[in-house]
């Protein structure tokens, strides 16, 4: 299976799971500035919740994908409070017919006073956990 592994992050927390992700999938972990050229089976996307949505930078994204390259999109995401990443990207991408798949990874991400220190280094370890569980 062909995998690829792309975030966006405005902190640094969702780019330690990116990097975790790639270490399991054997891919390099890129931003999403770089965009999909190639087929993939399996995109892992890596975003967070700012505001209650999806950044802008993360919809001009999704919208540019193709479902001849991109087959299933896989959400992981780092918030301080809300687990909802998963059904924002499901909700942008229906209409291009890319999967979104209902297994998702998410951690609390720090954000100014909340959730100091996280990801953590059990969070890390749940995700590869994840990830190497998913691609069995």
């Amino acid at each position: 299976m062909k995998f690829d592994v792309r975030y966006y992050t405005e902190t640094g927390n969702t780019k330690k799971l990116a990097d975790a992700i790639s270490e399991v999938v054997g891919v390099e972990a890129k931003t999403i500035d770089n965009p999909i050229t190639e087929e993939v089976e399996v995109l892992f996307l890596g975003t967070a919740i700012y505001a209650f949505g999806l950044s802008k930078e993360v919809k001009e994204f999704l919208s540019s994908l193709d479902n001849k390259l991109v087959k299933k999109i896989v959400v992981f995401s780092t918030t301080a409070i809300s687990k909802k990443a998963r059904n924002m990207v499901e909700k942008l991408t229906k209409n291009l017919g890319i999967v979104v798949d209902e297994k998702n990874f998410y951690c609390k991400g720090s954000f100014k006073f909340l959730n100091k220190g996280r990801p953590n280094e059990n969070d890390i370890a749940l995700c590869k956990e994840f990830v190497t569980e998913y691609i069995k």
